[in-house]
């Protein structure tokens, strides 16, 4: 019988990455610690949920899942400067 193949390939590739991520020293405690502040729940229990998902353990929502992208990639998720903040006000 053949090998079966992962029922979600992206989840599977987005494990390996982010587990890579992750593993630099202090960044799973900085990501955790950013979610409690934004998410709410203590720095503790983010953790503890993270280790589960990196895990196999917890399977992360698509909107968990992209905010963690987007916290380990360096941005917040918030609404970004406005246009009028990037080019300088004209008057």
């Amino acid at each position: 019988m053949p090998p079966q193949k992962p029922d979600r390939p992206y989840l599977e590739a987005w494990l390996r990455r982010t587990s890579k991520q992750l593993a630099v020293s202090g960044r799973l405690s900085q990501t955790a610690a950013v979610l409690a502040q934004e998410e709410g729940g203590s720095t503790e229990e983010w953790r503890a949920m993270l280790r589960r998902i990196l895990d196999g353990e917890e399977k992360p929502s698509i909107e968990l899942l992209t905010r963690i992208d987007r916290i380990l990639a360096g941005g917040s998720g918030g609404p970004g400067p406005s246009r009028e903040d990037d080019q300088g006000s004209l008057f």
